[in-house]
Protein backbone atom coordinates (compact mmCIF):
# COMPACT_ATOMS: atom_id res chain seq x y z
CA UNK A 1 0.00 0.00 0.00
CA UNK A 2 1.20 3.80 -0.30
CA UNK A 3 1.34 5.89 2.57
CA UNK A 4 3.03 9.03 3.67
CA UNK A 5 5.74 9.21 6.23
CA UNK A 6 4.51 11.45 9.37
CA UNK A 7 7.07 14.61 9.15
CA UNK A 8 8.07 14.28 13.10
CA UNK A 9 7.35 11.10 14.01
CA UNK A 10 8.27 8.78 11.10
CA UNK A 11 5.17 7.09 11.72
CA UNK A 12 3.57 5.94 8.19
CA UNK A 13 -0.09 6.63 7.26
CA UNK A 14 -1.74 4.06 4.71
CA UNK A 15 -5.35 3.67 3.72
CA UNK A 16 -7.05 0.80 5.17
CA UNK A 17 -10.48 -0.97 4.87
CA UNK A 18 -13.74 1.06 4.37
CA UNK A 19 -12.24 4.62 4.95
CA UNK A 20 -9.56 3.96 7.52
CA UNK A 21 -6.24 4.79 8.24
CA UNK A 22 -3.88 2.32 9.44
CA UNK A 23 -0.66 3.87 11.26
CA UNK A 24 2.46 1.85 12.31
CA UNK A 25 5.33 3.45 13.53
CA UNK A 26 9.14 3.19 13.10
CA UNK A 27 8.94 0.25 15.86
CA UNK A 28 6.49 -1.60 13.59
CA UNK A 29 3.58 -0.90 16.49
CA UNK A 30 0.54 -0.14 14.63
CA UNK A 31 -3.32 0.65 15.10
CA UNK A 32 -6.18 1.37 12.83
CA UNK A 33 -8.09 4.74 13.10
CA UNK A 34 -11.28 6.81 11.40
CA UNK A 35 -10.79 9.80 9.61
CA UNK A 36 -11.18 11.89 12.32
CA UNK A 37 -8.20 10.42 14.18
CA UNK A 38 -10.51 8.10 16.58
CA UNK A 39 -8.60 4.76 17.59
CA UNK A 40 -10.22 1.21 16.69
CA UNK A 41 -8.11 -1.43 16.63
CA UNK A 42 -4.41 -2.20 17.51
CA UNK A 43 -1.86 -1.63 20.02
CA UNK A 44 -1.04 1.89 18.78
CA UNK A 45 -3.56 4.23 20.40
CA UNK A 46 -2.36 7.67 19.16
CA UNK A 47 -2.37 9.33 15.95
CA UNK A 48 -2.40 13.40 14.21
CA UNK A 49 -5.71 13.24 13.02
CA UNK A 50 -5.08 15.48 10.57
CA UNK A 51 -3.23 13.21 8.65
CA UNK A 52 -5.60 11.05 9.10
CA UNK A 53 -8.31 12.86 7.93
CA UNK A 54 -6.07 13.59 4.57
CA UNK A 55 -4.96 10.42 3.71
CA UNK A 56 -8.37 8.89 4.20
CA UNK A 57 -10.01 11.04 2.46
CA UNK A 58 -10.50 11.26 -1.63
CA UNK A 59 -8.04 10.74 -4.06
CA UNK A 60 -8.84 14.04 -6.82
CA UNK A 61 -6.82 15.22 -9.56
CA UNK A 62 -4.67 18.29 -9.59
CA UNK A 63 -6.01 20.66 -12.00
CA UNK A 64 -2.47 21.43 -13.52
CA UNK A 65 -2.27 18.06 -13.99
CA UNK A 66 -5.14 16.57 -15.54
CA UNK A 67 -5.86 16.41 -19.10
CA UNK A 68 -8.11 19.20 -19.34
CA UNK A 69 -5.93 21.53 -18.09
CA UNK A 70 -3.11 20.94 -21.27
CA UNK A 71 -3.41 23.45 -23.51
CA UNK A 72 -3.27 22.59 -27.58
Amino acid sequence: MLGIRHPFSGALYEQHDNGTVKVTTKDEVSGVFTAGGRHLSGDLRECDPQLCGWVAGPIMANHRMSESAKRS
